[in-house]
This record gives structure tokens, C-alpha cells and sequence, in this order.
């Protein structure tokens, strides 16, 4: 286990990034801002490898987050379930660029959480024609009377994902809807790395515990007033929008 205070934190998010090898996949936390591992994201845009594969919820906005590693070169392929908040990714994809695979939301969760539960696949009883195209394109199954497409399981070679807070166990926990893809995603890869907004000296309350310690490898404390460059961190600066 890695645990670094703030102050040192963006070293070892530095030091991380850079045993990202290229062609890894990577499963990042978040939905748009809350529970995105800015720090950590931004670390990999500037000492990871490069031809990745990333896997998010969605693509946060131009040169920030997810944006930041299609600025940097680093991404060779997304998972996602929209992107339409990132015009610079959706001109990458549109000139062929980028590969760039949509699923619906609830589909791309389960597949993470079957990734974690050791789940090779699951049925879903979704139209095929309905569905973004994939490649390969989807098996399709008849089971008693129905037919169903076949969803393999996604695991990732690392996870960044944000929590509130963290025991220097690597003990996590979450604020309320931030959570989102974070626990499943700690359960799907082979190593997972957490940011946190605060590191507690004691354990935490096992009670409060989401994901626990032994799927952690490192946690880091964002430093106070880190800014990821969003929208929501500028307006709360009172800056004005363009």
C-alpha cells in the first residue's frame, strides 16, 4: 500500500502514471466532475503511455480530465456511454482519430461489475438493431423463447478513482452520489489507485466503508484548492464562462 498526504501526493501520482504501460486499459472513475480522479488523470496525461484504452462514464470537457489525455495522445480507444460534452473528442471520433465505443449506461455497469465479480459475460435483453455497434460485433443467444445479446465482462489493467476519504489502510469512503462507477471499478482491475479528499489517521468506521483496503494499492490526498480546470470549479471561483 502507497499513501501520500498532500503534499507529496502529486509525486506519487507522477510516479504512478508513469507504470501505465502502453496499451493498458484503464477504468476511470466519475460522472462529469464528482468522483473524477482529476489528480490522478492529470498525472497520466503527462507520464503515461500512450495508445490506451480508457473507460468512463463519459468524456468530461475539452482539456479537462479525459480531455486532458486526448490532448496529450494518450488515448487510442474510449468506452463511454456519451461524450457529447467534449466537442474536442467528438471531432477526434467523427475524423477517425479516436475509436470510440458507446454504450448504454446501465450496460457498460454491469459490464464493470461482472469484470469484479469474476463473470465472464451476462445476457442482456436488449434489441441488438437498438445498439451502438461494436467490434466485434455482439453474440446473440436464444434462451427459452428470448433472445439476448451476449455483454462480455470489462476489467481494466488499473483503476484511478476519487473517494471522501481514506484510512491509511486504503479503506474508502464515498459522498453520496459520487461514488458511482468508483466501488465497482476498485473490484474489476488489477491494481486500483484512489484520490481522496482527505486521509484519515485512524481506521475508518468499518460500517462506513465501501470498498475496502485490500483492493487498494495506493491512495493519495488531493492537495487543498487543486484545480482540475472544470466549469463547476471556475464558476465556484466566480469566474465567468465563455
Amino acid at each position: 500500500m502507497r499513501v501520500a498526504d498532500a503534499a507529496d501526493a502529486p509525486a506519487l501520482a507522477a510516479t504512478l502514471a508513469a507504470e501505465v504501460a502502453p496499451g493498458a486499459t484503464v477504468l476511470i472513475s466519475g460522472f462529469g466532475e464528482p468522483g473524477t480522479p482529476f489528480l490522478l488523470v492529470d498525472a497520466l496525461a503527462e507520464h503515461g503511455g500512450g495508445d490506451l484504452t480508457v473507460v468512463k462514464n463519459d468524456a468530461n470537457e475539452p482539456g479537462v480530465g479525459v480531455g486532458r489525455l486526448l490532448e496529450a495522445g494518450r488515448m487510442r480507444r474510449l468506452v463511454a456511454t456519451h461524450v457529447g460534452l467534449n466537442r474536442d473528442l467528438m471531432a477526434a471520433w467523427e475524423a477517425g482519430d479516436l475509436d470510440v465505443e458507446i454504450h448504454p449506461q446501465g450496460l457498460l455497469a454491469e459490464r464493470i461489475r461482472c469484470g469484479g465479480a469474476g463473470l465472464p459475460a451476462f445476457l442482456a435483453d436488449l434489441d441488438p438493431e437498438l445498439l451502438p455497434p461494436t467490434d466485434p460485433p455482439r453474440d446473440v443467444v436464444t434462451w427459452a423463447g428470448a433472445t439476448y445479446t451476449v455483454e462480455p465482462a470489462l476489467r481494466g489493467d488499473v483503476a484511478l478513482i476519487h473517494a471522501a476519504e481514506a484510512d491509511r489502510y486504503g479503506n474508502l469512503r464515498y459522498h453520496a452520489t459520487a461514488r458511482n462507477f468508483a466501488p465497482a471499478m476498485a473490484l474489476a482491475a488489477e491494481r486500483t489507485w484512489a484520490s481522496v479528499d482527505r486521509i484519515v489517521d485512524g481506521p475508518l468506521d468499518p460500517d462506513a466503508v465501501v470498498t475496502p483496503g485490500a483492493t487498494v494499492d495506493a491512495v493519495l490526498e488531493v492537495p487543498a484548492g487543486y484545480d482540475p480546470g472544470t466549469k463547476a470549479a471556475r464558476l465556484r471561483r466566480g469566474e465567468a464562462l465563455r
